[in-house]
């Protein structure tokens, strides 16, 4: 049981950088990014690609990160030309063909079968060592991108999205380009969510399509509405939230003795339930944004 704990905080450091990357994005950019997902699968699939090609893993991440750079350029010049909701559907349609891709493409994603046998985190040490080493690790990461987060928000660059997120056409009054406001966002957040990606992938030590379906776009989405938009120490509290009630899930199926697919169903539900919950009845959620020193 002690084992199944470490795991499931060690799962959720890496959403809490993922959540992170997205609420710098939504939270404080104001950008509705239904695509962040695929960012994450630039990770993954960096790592799995530098495995493939038998490179050492510190490749596979620096391929990760310029990968995820250019897709979120990429989705940052779609916003130019569309309107936030517009921009919004093209996300998830953008992350949705990249899951098309890497599930057809075979030599370098392994199709819909992906890609295992990946190099393990700390793969040299006897368990629980390795596992402690892992958690070490990945608090350590989860921390410092909070703290770079935190210095990010809080400088002129943070001050100018919040007035671009409220006020866009005050914004540009004050010369802010929101052009390169976007694209500088969209990329710090990709690089986070591809660095989150690639420690996934190591994690687990398998790469596949189906770590990309679009509910995961909306179980990060999760993590930041309930956690807390434009709080970076509140999407955190969000991810570690959701990932301990999904890993509780199975013992309260085998608690009531429920059918083997009330798993499956009750996951999706309990995301969905609680966004709706906290859009309707607490939409700034349980950790509100504080702006001097008070919440809103």
């Amino acid at each position: 049981m002690f084992d199944f704990w470490i795991h499931i905080l060690i799962i959720a450091c890496i959403y809490g950088m993922l959540a992170l990357s997205l609420n710098l994005q939504i939270g404080f950019g104001g950008l509705l990014n239904f695509g962040q997902i695929a960012l994450f699968g630039c990770g993954m699939y960096g790592a799995a690609l530098a495995f493939s090609l038998q490179w050492v893993p510190l490749a596979g991440l620096g391929i990760a990160v310029a990968v995820a750079g250019v897709l979120a350029l990429f989705l940052a010049r779609l916003g130019r030309n569309l309107g936030a909701d517009y921009w919004a559907i093209a996300t998830l349609s953008i992350a949705e063909i990249m899951r098309i891709i890497v599930t057809n493409e075979v030599q370098w994603t392994g199709g819909a079968q992906g890609v295992s046998g990946l190099s393990p985190l700390f793969g040299d040490l006897a368990r629980p060592m390795g596992q402690y080493a892992r958690l070490a690790l990945m608090a350590g990461l989860v921390l410092a991108i909070l703290a770079f987060c935190q210095i990010l928000t809080k400088s002129r660059l943070g001050l100018a999205l919040k007035v671009m997120r409220e006020e866009p056409n005050l914004a540009s009054s004050l010369g802010y380009d929101l052009n390169a406001l976007r694209r500088t966002v969209m990329v710090t957040g990709g690089v986070i969510a591809a660095i989150a990606g690639f420690f996934y992938a190591h994690y687990f030590s398998f790469v596949g399509p189906d770590q990309l379906v679009s509910a995961e776009t909306f179980f990060i989405w999760g993590m930041v509405i309930i956690g807390g938009l434009a709080n970076n120490y509140g999407v955190i509290a969000g991810a570690f939230l959701l990932q301990i009630i999904m890993a509780n899930v199975p013992f309260f199926k085998d608690a009531f003795d429920l059918p083997t697919d009330f798993v499956s169903a009750a996951r999706p539900f309990l995301i969905g339930a609680g966004i709706l919950v906290f859009l309707i009845w607490r939409p700034n959620g349980i950790f509100a944004e504080r702006v001097g020193g008070k919440r809103v």
